[in-house]
């Protein structure tokens, strides 16, 4: 076999998909990744990547807000993917000569649009599917025979006097509302994640309550004595017991999982909800 021709093939190899490192800077995008087909690729992830069970065997490299650059280079990574709120430390990696890919999962189409390109770049063909079963969950979301207001909560705690997070706008939460005849109980225009009190909960008065519970990051919650902290806010969704708590561990990130998501938060729109006599 002639020199140029081992060389050809040794160029060939080192080039391949199979050694690609990747290095995700998001639970969302792990779970992707290995979705795609191509977990065996990773060699880094971000912190609270727990799904599927192999990516908890991955070294991480950080929280996903704030990656050590150190432990990625480290890592030799052929390709780091993160999101939009990465930016910065994409930004640093490009000085050392690191692909990057920077997407954005903020929507339920800026979910698809991601898969899409995610699945190209890594040379997957099952980004396709995936879209798919998104779409169907679309087609499928339950939709409510009685619109109302609803209001997602970000986490389950007992003490209501702090900071409450909810979804507001410009986020897949919405999308889901809206795709089951509803409307987002926050209407003002500002970010898509507002930091409410007690006072502003009142004067939002959303007709049906939804919290999102994570067993991972809250696992020490009293969720009774929680859920009756809600309970005794003024408003047509206590009045009318339409405040309920979800568990399930997908429902906070946005990845090719939304798909159940959608389904989820659909159905305990429409099948828990009470009209009651509202006021």
């Amino acid at each position: 076999m002639s020199t140029r021709i081992i060389l050809f093939i040794l160029f060939i190899a080192l080039n391949s998909p199979a050694n690609e490192r990747i290095i995700s800077l998001s639970p969302s995008l792990t779970e992707i990744v290995f979705a795609l087909g191509k977990g065996d690729s990773i060699v880094g992830t971000s912190s609270y990547s727990l799904y599927p069970k192999e990516a908890q065997k991955i070294p991480i490299v950080g929280g996903y807000e704030n990656p050590n650059v150190e432990k990625v280079l480290a890592l030799s990574p052929t390709l780091v993917v993160g999101q939009d709120f990465s930016q910065s430390t994409l930004e640093k990696l490009k000085y050392f000569k690191i692909k990057t890919l920077m997407l954005n999962l903020r929507t339920i189409d800026n979910i698809k649009k991601s898969i899409t390109i995610l699945a190209s770049e890594l040379g997957s063909k099952k980004g396709g599917k995936l879209v798919e079963d998104i779409n169907t969950a679309i087609k499928k979301a339950s939709k409510n025979k009685t619109p109302h207001s609803v209001m997602i909560v970000y986490g389950l705690r007992d003490d209501l006097r702090s900071s409450t997070y909810i979804a507001g706008h410009g986020i897949f939460f919405e999308d889901i509302i809206k795709l089951s005849s509803n409307t987002n109980a926050y209407t003002a225009t500002s970010t898509n994640q507002p930091v409410l009190n007690y006072e502003n909960i009142i004067a939002l008065n959303p007709d049906q309550i939804i919290i999102l519970h994570s067993h991972a990051t809250e696992p020490n919650v009293d969720v009774k004595k929680a859920l009756k902290a809600w309970q005794s806010i003024p408003t047509n969704a206590s009045r009318n017991n339409n405040i309920s708590i979800v568990d399930e561990n997908y429902l906070h990130i946005p990845s090719h999982r939304v798909a159940l998501t959608i389904k989820r938060l659909s159905d305990e729109m429409n099948k828990n909800y009470n009209s009651g006599n509202q006021q």
